[in-house]
């Protein structure tokens, strides 16, 4: 439910969207007209919650996918292998995601792409991608922004029939399309977004699409099954109670199908046909010449003999067998708890480092530091101060990349799985994640090389409290280093050269300023050194992460307000 929401960008900025108050109800199918630039990929944006309104109150947003009109293919990972990081991002087990995604891609005719990378496919088969991983874990809010640009016609067809399952389920979909006729007839709420406000769009006559007509016969006792799919109009035969014809539009009839043959007791489906779709009463056109047949049910299997229908036959054209009806995707599994989800989330972000080999450059950094500045037989409280300070920047890189690392598009999804403030948060805890990896294998190196006495040579350093220190040093400079990261990057910096100038020279603040929590425990060990005296920098490192955590929800909630 939306109340009074606006949408600008910036504080002074125009605004894009105003006023607006929506009820978007479940088992509905919600279109949003418009013309280009007038604010339908922001609306879809706010509904997704990837974006928060600059004003008003939205209200019972329920797990939620989002298809964007572009996918970006820069992403370092195969097809079946980023669907299965999304489907657990959803929530789903692995096992479970790997496999349903492995039947979308199927059912939109790119099976054979699943070990291809995103790279090398065509833009035509990552949308398809885009689509998968919307669909795979049965979102009850769906939103799509031109999801259909850029896929062939049976995948077009795949996706409206998806589509239609996903409302007829009870899942709320909204959508933006260029074609004014995409799922004519199964739309239950139209809209027209201009002026910054909605308008609602009344049903024409002529605007119903193509529409099916199925006959089916079941037990004379046998009752429909509740809330059909597509809410088809029914037709019973007086002769026959047991015969029943049902129209419905042509995006509803595969889920119309399923619903009647997994019934218990299931319907036996005697005749399929299409019919033409209706026609205004301003332009009547001719009766189509088709042919007649025998309307005469079968008998469904396990029932009793049937009568004769006393009905005169229906000119209908239909096939010599039921079509049947592509098997929708099994329902999805219950999801995981947030917090999982978060993790999955985060292991995705780190998954996204690792096989982009963005950390390289950071590693080398820290690393050149490490062999200028630390020499065998060196003392040991003073190198581990050393590798103490040199991580701050190398932590900073390190998160300030996992921050920006996802492209735009891709970072949306993920941000609709989740929900932004999460999403940045499993990007925070990938950053400093490294950076605590990497400080600890600077600590083990420096205690291998170094020689535990004291800066003189003349006091022997007892090497376990020394190694407890430094690595609580590295800490404090790994979690500031990490708040550096985190506030010169989005969302609080969005321009890269000033993000980058500002990592730079915050780095270097945070390592001299006086207060600072890394030059604090940087001091402690170089001043211990002077006499052999291992100080732990306990206080230092509690302020750290006092620093870091504070950080972090700053930039998240930016991140919920400015994605």
């Amino acid at each position: 439910m939306l109340r009074g929401v606006g949408r600008r960008y910036g504080l002074r900025g125009p605004w894009v969207l105003r006023g607006l108050d929506l009820d978007l109800p479940a088992h509905t199918l919600i279109r949003i007209e418009g013309a280009n630039g007038v604010g339908k990929s922001t609306l879809l944006r706010l509904l997704a919650g990837i974006d928060a309104p600059t004003e008003g109150r939205m209200t019972g947003r329920p797990r939620t996918a989002y298809v964007p009109e572009r996918f970006p293919a820069a992403l370092p990972f195969t097809a079946a292998g980023y669907l299965t990081h999304m489907g657990r991002v959803h929530g789903l087990p692995a096992a479970e995601a790997a496999a349903r995604g492995q039947e979308w891609l199927a059912r939109f005719g790119a099976a054979g792409y699943a070990r291809t990378p995103l790279a090398e496919l065509s833009k035509g088969t990552s949308q398809k991608v885009a689509v998968a991983q919307a669909l795979l874990a049965g979102p009850d809010l769906l939103v799509l922004d031109e999801a259909w640009t850029g896929l062939d016609t049976e995948a077009r067809g795949a996706l409206d029939r998806a589509v239609a399952e996903r409302a007829a389920g009870g899942a709320t979909v909204v959508f933006v399309d260029h074609d004014p006729g995409r799922l004519a007839g199964a739309v239950g709420l139209a809209y027209r977004l201009e002026d910054r406000t909605l308008t609602p769009v009344p049903a024409s006559p002529g605007d119903d699409g193509p529409r099916v007509r199925i006959e089916a016969t079941g037990r004379p006792s046998a009752a429909l099954p509740p809330e059909l799919p597509g809410a088809p109009a029914v037709e019973r035969d007086a002769g026959n109670p047991a015969a029943i014809r049902l129209t419905t539009s042509a995006a509803y009839s595969d889920p119309l199908l399923h619903a009647l043959l997994t019934a218990r007791p299931p319907w036996h489906i005697t005749g399929l046909s299409q019919l033409p779709a209706p026609v205004p009463a301003s332009r009547p056109a001719a009766a189509p010449a088709v042919a007649a047949v025998d309307m005469t049910p079968r008998p469904a299997p396990g029932a009793g003999p049937t009568g004769t229908t006393d009905a005169a036959p229906e000119a209908v054209s239909r096939p010599t067998r039921p079509t049947r009806p592509a098997r929708p995707a099994r329902p999805a599994r219950p999801v995981r708890p947030p917090g999982r989800r978060t993790a999955a989330a985060t292991r995705y972000q780190a998954a996204l480092l690792a096989r982009s080999q963005r950390w390289l450059a950071p590693l080398l950094l820290y690393a050149a530091f490490l062999g200028i500045g630390v020499r065998a037989g060196q003392p040991l409280l003073d190198s581990l101060g050393y590798a103490a300070a040199a991580l701050l920047p190398a932590a900073a890189w390190l998160v300030r990349l996992c921050v920006t690392q996802e492209p735009p598009a891709a970072r949306a999804v993920t941000a609709a799985a989740v929900g932004p403030s999460r999403a940045h948060c499993a990007s925070l805890l990938t950053g400093l994640g490294y950076a605590l990896a990497l400080g600890g294998a600077g600590t083990g190196t420096v205690l291998l090389m170094s020689a535990p006495v004291s800066t003189d040579h003349t006091v022997a350093v007892p090497l376990l409290p020394a190694a407890l220190a430094g690595l609580l040093a590295a800490g404090c400079s790994a979690l500031l280093g990490g708040a550096v990261g985190a506030l010169c990057a989005r969302p609080v910096l969005r321009r890269h050269g000033w993000s980058l100038a500002a990592t730079v020279s915050a780095a270097l603040l945070a390592l001299v300023t006086d207060g600072s929590p890394a030059k604090a425990a940087v001091t402690d060990l170089v001043t211990g050194s002077l006499t052999g005296t291992v100080r732990l920098p306990l206080l230092p490192a509690a302020g750290a992460a006092v620093v870091v955590a504070a950080v972090a929800a700053l930039t998240a909630r930016l991140a919920a307000l400015r994605e």
